[in-house]
């Protein structure tokens, strides 16, 4: 049987633009070596699986096995050191996979027990599923042998050289899929028992074969064997090399609607507020429905955040914003469709600009969204609504008074609507749209801004057979938003953006070149920008060997230069160009790279890089040589940091950073972190200093325990997030999070604190703090 290919062939313009693409419809080459085939066996009526690991139940004896693996890494199809038997099974609700890793008992590596945590330090089993057969999109599955659980979302084709990173997405790790692992040690080796609802994932009853792939990873060997697609071009993640899982009949997913409660209690301490403790209590409830079996609806009313950890802190000594990372699990779930010309920059939706402004939580009284697939189509959208909000900006509450209402920051009350849809053509391409309005009602003095909208179009192009077993990809785009500001010049160019990126990303050689403009004054009001007004250029290659060396894997030299030029003038305002002399992996898993940094830039404008320290106009060169190194994840002990030493502006930096991470026991983490930049200017010297402490304990995959210490010296914020999280069952948690904010007094905000604050000694005082308990259940119907 083949495995069904939902491919749309678009006629007109779409079909012309990828046709004249320098590639044809690409084949997938099948690999030697046994069937790509593994068929689940139907459990009767009265057969039940006890979900423990051991994999006794006497049909597992009648279900195919496949063992037919090799390696990818270290040897390109070698035998695997350890056989590996995979099977699966399903009922009417569930599909079962059984896993048998044979090993040597004492040797096996397993440390890892949080959910969601990074199983790289571990022996590890990952399995993809590609529910709707189209070698794009997909669920990725994996655990280790204490029964972790780590899942995410699959979107493009992931995989690739070390100099492509895979391209389009990869895998989404933050979304939170509900199904069951147990593992148990064996004599020969571990095994582990799954079990997925049919109802945690999307797909078509009815519609043909699925993909499937498996993965083993053996990390005492930095080895790692599939089943298939285990070329060094290809990978777990490029779904288009799945094998196929047939057999798959009279499958339910309920009627489709799953309703999830949740139940909050808080305590919040803001000194110097004018009611300075509050004890807020609110019920939320997010109602999600199948509209097909492969299009999901949710609703949310009084969306809650409670259990979010806080952003890992940044210094940033550059004249333009940060962008930190989506953390909220509303915003993630189904969040791949909405990705949007990732490689290239325009992020003409950023979903952490609904809810937050000024690092202050906006509510959230309402969310729509609909994610998945319609006729093959890929769809998303959001309806959002966010309510009044004000607060006190730091340096108003000087002294502990009560702020002056004209101080208040005030957000009036906004609503957001953002569409996304992409349409497959070809084999793995893609072309998409996107659009976004924001809303704000009337603010104060009676004023009603205009809506905001941005439209946006893009091609994605890829294939896998370039000169016979080559990755290759294209990416192109175009976005063009509204601005209601009189004063904003209207011209289509100074509103908009677009530009194009082929891509190479293979494991021998690779490389890459890209072209963007991004007008005056294209600002996306839902979307994120770092720097406007600029055309760049910016091409790439590397070159990555396999010498013939026992304590050597690989080792990469690669060429980047960017060059950037104000979109109206063409003069050059940055040129960098980043010469890799040596990146090296070693068989053991460490890593040890260096490079040389040239930097080019013209400054028109002062800017102020530190507290009374001005970079002024002009044209400034520099050198910066940076060498890196990080030890394997699979000791107890690892550590990773660098070093920069070189020209800054019209000075010199040296900039260090060092992170440690010990692992004693299983479900031990501790991890330091520490971050040191030295600038040394003719107008002034400075020095900051960025500390970060976290630990976890999780005696079982399902309790958890998370404390997180973050301090840095141009803030003077001491920041301790600590949660408490117990998985009940799958769907069902219990959260238990303290947060607490100080200032240290060297700032001049505030005044001396009284006796009843407990870090008087550090000479530190509260900003705030505060409490919450909450409870999370979930009803599949």
């Amino acid at each position: 049987m083949t495995r069904a290919r939902h491919v749309r062939r678009l006629p007109g313009p779409s079909l012309a633009m990828a046709v004249l693409l320098p590639l044809g419809v690409p084949e997938v080459a099948a690999q030697e070596g046994g069937s790509s085939t593994i068929r689940a066996t139907r459990l009767t009526a009265e057969e039940r699986i006890d979900l423990d690991g051991r994999i006794e139940e006497s049909f597992w004896n009648r279900t195919e096995a496949t063992g037919d693996f090799r390696q990818r890494e270290p040897v390109e199809g070698g035998v695997p050191s350890h056989p590996t038997e995979v099977r699966v099974a399903y009922d009417r609700d569930n599909l079962y996979i059984a896993a048998i890793l044979f090993d040597e008992p004492d040797q096996i590596l397993a440390r890892q027990r949080a959910r969601d945590a990074f199983l790289f330090t571990d022996d590890r089993f990952a399995w993809v599923l590609d529910t709707f057969g189209d070698g794009r999109t997909g669920y990725h599955f994996e655990t280790n042998a204490a029964g972790a659980l780590s899942d995410g979302l699959i979107t493009g084709t992931g995989g690739g050289g070390p100099g492509g990173g895979g391209g389009f997405g990869g895998v989404n790790r933050s979304w939170d899929g509900i199904w069951e692992v147990r593992t148990a040690r064996r004599p020969d080796g571990w095994s582990a028992e799954i079990r997925i609802p049919f109802r945690t994932l999307n797909f078509v009853p009815g519609g043909g074969s699925w993909g499937i792939n498996f993965l083993r990873s053996i990390r005492r060997n930095n080895e790692e064997i599939l089943w298939r697609g285990y070329g060094r071009n290809e990978g777990l993640n490029r779904l288009v090399f799945a094998g196929e899982l047939s057999g798959l009949e009279g499958v339910s997913q309920g009627i489709g609607l799953e309703a999830v409660a949740s139940g909050i209690g808080s305590w919040r301490n803001t000194p110097g507020n004018a009611d300075p403790t509050t004890f807020p209590r609110d019920v939320s409830l997010d109602l999600n429905y199948s509209v097909t079996p492969s299009l999901r609806a949710s609703f949310s009313v009084n969306t809650d955040f409670a259990e979010v950890e806080s952003d890992q802190r940044r210094v940033n000594l550059t004249r333009f914003p940060l962008r930190f990372p989506e953390r909220r699990d509303f915003f993630l779930e189904g969040s791949s469709v909405f990705t949007f010309a990732p490689r290239s920059g325009p992020q003409p939706f950023f979903s952490r600009r609904i809810g937050i402004e000024g690092g202050q939580q906006i509510p959230i009284d309402y969310g729509l969204r609909l994610t998945g697939q319609l006729n093959g189509v890929d769809l998303g959208f959001y309806q959002m609504g966010t309510g009044d909000h004000s607060y006190a900006p730091e340096d108003a509450l000087a002294n502990g008074a009560e702020p002056d209402p004209a101080e208040l920051i005030r957000f009036a009350r906004e609503a957001f609507t953002v569409a996304r849809a992409r349409v497959p053509i070809l084999e793995q391409s893609a072309i998409g749209a996107i659009y976004t309005r924001r809303t704000t009602a009337a603010d104060a003095d009676g004023s009603l801004p205009a809506d905001r909208h941005t439209l946006g179009a893009d091609l994605d192009y890829r294939t896998n057979s370039l000169f016979g077993n080559q990755n290759f990809e294209a990416e192109a785009f175009m976005v063009w938003n509204s601005n209601p500001d009189p004063a904003v010049s209207q011209t289509f160019q100074d509103l908009s953006a677009w530009g194009a990126r082929i891509n190479f990303p293979n494991d021998l050689w690779s490389g890459h070149v890209s072209y963007r403009e991004f007008g005056d004054d294209y600002s996306p009001a839902v979307g994120f920008v770092a720097r406007n007004d600029f055309r760049r250029v910016e091409p790439r290659i590397g070159w990555a060997p396999r010498p013939a060396i026992d304590w050597i894997r690989q080792v990469e030299v690669s060429v980047q230069l960017r060059n950037l030029w104000e979109l109206g003038s063409m003069i050059l305002e940055e040129q960098e160009l980043q010469l890799n002399f040596i990146d090296i992996d070693f068989e053991s898993g460490d890593n040890l790279s260096f490079e040389a940094v040239r930097t080019y830039e013209f400054l028109d404008r002062q800017f102020e890089i530190s507290d009374g320290i001005d970079i002024v106009p002009g044209d400034y060169t520099t050198w910066e040589y940076r060498l890196r190194g990080r030890t394997t994840s699979r000791r107890p002990v690892s550590v990773r940091g660098g070093a920069n030493l070189g020209g800054f502006w019209n000075g010199d930096r040296v900039r260090v950073d060092l992170n440690a991470n010990f692992r004693p026991n299983p479900g031990i983490n501790l991890e330091t972190g520490y971050e040191r930049n030295a600038v040394y200017l003719p107008q002034g010297d400075f020095v900051t200093n960025l500390y970060r402490l976290e630990g976890s304990w999780d005696p079982t995959p399902w309790i958890g325990v998370t404390n997180q210490f973050q301090y840095d010296d141009v803030s003077r914020v001491l920041g301790l997030f600590m949660r408490f999280r117990w998985i009940l069952k799958p769907g069902n948690d219990l959260f238990l999070v303290y947060t607490h904010n100080w200032r240290n007094l060297e700032s001049g905000l505030l005044d001396e604190p009284d006796d009843s604050d407990p870090m008087r000694w550090m000479d530190l005082r509260t900003l705030s703090r505060g409490a919450s308990i909450k409870l999370n259940y979930t009803y599949r119907f």
